[in-house]
Order: C-alpha cells, then structure tokens, then sequence
C-alpha cells in the first residue's frame, strides 16, 4: 500500500501547484524532488506487484512465476505502467513550470481505494474511520474547488468585481498564503450550502456557482447519509451486545411496576453501558464458524472453567464443548442468586464480584465467595444417594455487582452424552465430595442392580412406545393407500362401463358376416352338386354301370357337405373361445395397469 499517501499528495498539489502559480514558482526545486520521491514509490509498488501472492483454491501461492504471470495479465498492470510512463519529457517543450503533465499519476487511484478498503476492515473503530474518509474526500472537494475558484478569478481579473478574488496588489491578498486561505474559505461557503457570499456579475461566475450547488446538494446528501449509516449502525451494535433499554421501559410502565422495582431496573442496564458487560455473547459470535467461536470461547472461558475441582483432570475437547455452553450473567447488589431448597439446575462460576453465603435472614453471613469461586456443582450431576436431592443446601446473595457464568444441567447432560467415560470420571469426583460432606447414603450392590435394570426396562418402554408409534403411523398410511386405491378403482369403472356394448356389437357384427361367408359357401357346394348331378344323368343312357358309381360319388359328395358344414361349426366354435379368451385378457390387461397407476 505505498502509494496510498502518494496519490493522496499528487491529488492536491498537481491541482494547487497548476492554479497558484506563485506556488510552483516559489518552491520548483522542493515540488520536483517530491515528485520524484513519489514516482520512485511508485516503482517500488510495482515492483512488489510482482511479488503479491494470490489464494488458489484456499492456498496462498508464492510461486514467482504464477504471481508474475498473472500480475501481468491482470488490468491493474496496465493502470500501473501508465502512471508510470515518462510525461515530464514534456517539460522540454512546454515548460518546467506547468505540473499538469504529470496527471497520468492519478491513474493509481484504484490502489489508494484498495489501501482505505483494508485499513477500514483492519482496524478497531471502523465507524470512526469512515468519518475520517468522508472528511478526507470533502476537503479534497474544497480544496479543488478553490483551485478552480483562484483560476477562474485570474481568467477574469482580480478584482473586476466583488465575486471574483480580490486585486493581489493589495497587500492584504497578495501572500500565497492569504490567496490559499482565502479561496478554501470561499469554496466552503458555497459547497456547504451557508450563503453569505457575493452575487455574481458575469456568465462564467453563475455557471461556477450552478455547477457548485449541484456538487454542493450531492456531498449534503452522502454527508447525511453516512452519518445515518453510521449511527445505525452504532444502535444496532448496542442493540446486539445489550438488551433493548427502551422496550422494556415501556413494558414496566405500561404495567404499571412500581417506581422501586424501575429503578432497579434502570440501574442494572447502566451498569452494563457504563462497563461494557456483555450477556449476549452467543448471538454475537453465531455468525462465525464453530471453529472459530470454539477458539474464542476456550481463550475466554477455559482458564474459568479449569478452576473447578470436577472438571480438573478432564479432556480437553469435553472443555471445549463445555466453554460454548457457558452462559454470562450480572446480578445487582441484594439479589439473591439461589436459595436453600431450590432445585438446582445450573452450577455458577464467579467471574467479578463478591457472594455471601447467608443464613436463612438475610444478614448473618456465614463465608464469602469471591472471583475464581464456583458453586452449585453437584447439583448438575444427578449422582445417586445425595441426600440433598439435587437441591440448593445454602443461599448466596450478591453483595455488589456480581458477572457469573452458569452451566445448566441439560447443556452438561448433552455433552457427557459423548463422553462417557468423562461422565464415570464426574460422578465419581462427585461422591467423593459428598462423602466428605457427609451427604452421600449408602447404597448396597442389590439396589444399584435394581436401578440398572429399572433403567433398562424404562429403556425399553421407551423403545416400545417408539415402535408402536411407528407401527400406528405405518398403519394409517398402508390404510389411507388402499382407500385412494379403491377410489382410483372406481373412477376406472366408471370410465370403462360403456366399453362393453361396444365391444359386444363388434362382435355380433363379426358373426353375422362370417354366417353370410359360410351361407356362400354353401350355396356354392348345392351348384356344383346339381351341375354334376346333370352329367350323371346323361351318361345313364349309354353306360349303367358308371351310373351306379356315380351316384356313390354323389351321395359321397352329400356326406363331404355335411363334414363342411360341421368344420364350419366348429370354427366358429373356435373362433368365440378364441375372442372370449382375448376379452378375458384385455380385461386382466387394462386391471394390471389400474394397479399400475393406483
């Protein structure tokens, strides 16, 4: 990022240097040795361009060859190479005195943006350097501005009238300092809106002035704008790191609470602002990932939590969950955090603060619990025998502002789930401390087999009454398929009724035709009778016995008529089987795919 600052000097002295002559003349040599300077920055930035890694696939690489080809063939090499090309051989020819030849520097303008971008998501007040941004780019605009200004007055003449600067031979405003100063104040005037400036006289200072009005609307507008974003944003940070003041406010006097319990209230949210105590840490790091919220955690926590005697000795990663369970709270002084007799669900760690172990009035303190300090750990354990019944044996009072962080017994239960020989570790450290405290009951190996198996019948019940509630659900779907089934069904029947009659009339009209083929048929076996029966009766008259034989062949042809007729009956026969059978089978066909569909 070296040509940041860079290209921040050329935007302002190329312009002032072109416009405030008298500035470039006075101070030549110092104004060339900076412009060198800089130009060899710039070298030096490309230079390193040729160097600047890349991620790949997630994998920074430093291969020089992949990092010089692709700067290469990347635009911003172009842009680099031409800031850089040699302009001030210009000077030969159109003077030392004119800077403008070298506003092919201002090219390097997208690396300046990249250098702002990675600061403002470096640095710690991101909101505070976008300000500063918005004020750098304003003053930038005031200061051209009044370049342009003091040009404009020399094109028409210091002093021609009260608009324009006035007459450098007046000692007032003859130093380059007062020119400078004045024309800034100038610009200023017109670019935020005030007034209270000279109206101009000629056509050249009313274009001046419109053009400034409509740059001066523009930057009112991004002004506002940014100071909106910024503030929103603000409000949106406290809204997330604290709980929302205002709407519980609300809430209590539209209850009507009393003015005792507001207050305390009230006090307790200006405790959080004034010292920055945060409640919502889970919120504010779920957008992370696991990873990264499970390092900040065991950073934060994991010193807190290793101070406990039961979790000492313990693995780490079964740390590492327990720290994401961990949970801050802040208590106002007098408040009771547990009590004797309460069924204890979480175990607290002190962070800041004092407790008092107190007696059942309020006043007679028995120990004090300071940072470091933790209680209400057996309570999470469920160990079999306590006498206590996993409920408060004592109650603790917060004697001042008091940050604690508590651990529930479900976030432990989920997380020894996987764990089990951490679980063992626990409950065993857990008797050992009840032993010692005289409220551990001792139980034979009998009842502890009893409790093993009432656990696994109550196990299985559990199993069962799953399995039946799968059973059921099973059941209502194969019931509810088997009713749209049958509907489906139905709609087919419905459909298919008037199929039958038609098919039944195709059929018909297939037998009267084959009736009429078999009545030709006939008919045509009768002529060739009687046509044959005329040639016997010829032959009669001059051969007898050819008659006889004949006539045997006649009567043969009587009886081939007759096997005729019975092969054409049974044909038919044959063919209505035949259709029969293809019916039944279009029917199966057309049920298989009603199955199909249903």
């Amino acid at each position: 990022m070296l040509p940041s600052h860079e290209n921040l000097f050329k935007y302002l002295c190329i312009v002032q240097r072109t416009c405030f002559y008298a500035i470039e003349e006075k101070f030549v040599a110092t104004w060339l040795t900076l412009d060198y300077i800089c130009d060899l920055f710039y070298v030096l930035d490309t230079v390193i361009g040729f160097r600047t890694g890349f991620l790949e696939q997630g994998i920074l690489v430093r291969d020089l060859s992949l990092l010089k080809k692709r700067y290469m063939r990347s635009s911003r090499f172009k842009w680099d190479i031409a800031s850089l090309l040699p302009t001030d051989l210009l000077y030969l020819k159109l003077g030392i005195h004119t800077p403008l030849v070298r506003v092919n520097r201002f090219l390097r303008t997208g690396r300046m943006n990249e250098a702002l971008d990675r600061m403002e998501t470096r640095t710690s007040y991101p909101n505070t350097f976008r300000v500063a941004k918005l004020m750098l780019y304003i003053f930038v605009l005031i200061h051209w501005n009044a370049c342009v200004y003091f040009s404009l007055s020399n094109y028409i003449g210091f002093g021609a009238d009260p608009w324009v600067y006035p007459n450098i031979s007046d000692p007032d405003f003859a130093t380059t300092r007062r020119q400078y100063f004045y024309c800034f104040w100038f610009s200023t005037l017109i670019l935020t809106t005030v007034g209270d400036t000279p109206p101009p006289e000629r056509e050249e200072e009313y274009l001046f002035l419109v053009a400034d009005m409509l740059i001066a609307v523009l930057v009112f507008a991004s002004v506002v704008g940014s100071m909106g974003d910024v503030i929103s944003s603000l409000r949106d940070r406290d809204n997330v790191f604290f709980p929302n003041h205002e709407l519980v406010k609300g809430y209590l006097r539209s209850r009507r609470i009393s003015k005792e319990l507001q207050k305390r209230v009230n006090d307790w949210y200006q405790h959080l602002h004034i010292n920055k105590k945060i409640t919502r840490e889970n919120e504010i790091l779920q957008h992370l990932p696991i990873t990264l919220q499970t390092a900040i955690a065991v950073s934060v926590h994991l010193p807190t939590l290793s101070k406990v005697t039961i979790f000492q000795n313990c693995e780490n990663s079964l740390l590492e969950q327990l720290v994401l369970k961990l949970t801050p709270q802040v208590y106002s002084p007098g408040e009771y955090v547990c009590k004797k007799g309460d069924v204890g669900h979480e175990m607290y760690i002190i962070k800041e603060g004092k407790l008092a172990v107190v007696a059942d009035d309020g006043v007679t303190q028995f120990a004090v619990l300071g940072e470091g300090n933790f209680f209400g750990e057996i309570s999470i354990l469920n160990i079999k025998g306590n006498k206590s019944g996993n409920r408060r044996t004592a109650n603790i009072r917060s004697i001042g502002y008091s940050d604690l962080f508590s651990l529930s017994k479900e976030d432990l239960t989920e997380t020894l789930l996987e764990y089990p020989a951490a679980k063992r570790l626990l409950e065993e450290k857990g008797r050992q401390i009840l032993t010692k405290m005289g409220m551990l009951e001792e139980t034979d190996e009998g009842e502890g087999e009893v409790e093993k198996t009432e656990d696994k019948v109550k196990r299985l019940e559990a199993s069962l009454e799953a399995l039946q509630t799968k059973l059921a659900r099973l059941i209502a779907e194969l019931e509810s398929s088997a009713r749209k089934m049958m509907q489906r069904v139905e709609q087919l029947e419905l459909q298919t009724e008037g199929w039958e009659g038609i098919v039944a009339e195709g059929a018909q009209g297939e037998i009267e035709e084959r009736e009429k083929v078999k009545e030709r048929e006939i008919g045509d076996g009768e002529g060739e009778g009687k046509g044959e029966g005329k040639g016997e009766g010829e032959k009669e008259d001059e051969e007898e016995p050819v008659v006889e034989g004949e006539r045997g062949e006649g009567d043969g042809g009587e009886e081939s008529l007759g096997e005729k007729e019975k092969n054409v009956g049974g044909n038919e026969k044959s063919k209505k089987e035949k259709e029969e059978t293809e019916e039944e089978q279009t029917k199966t066909e057309t049920q298989d795919q009603k199955r199909d569909e249903m």
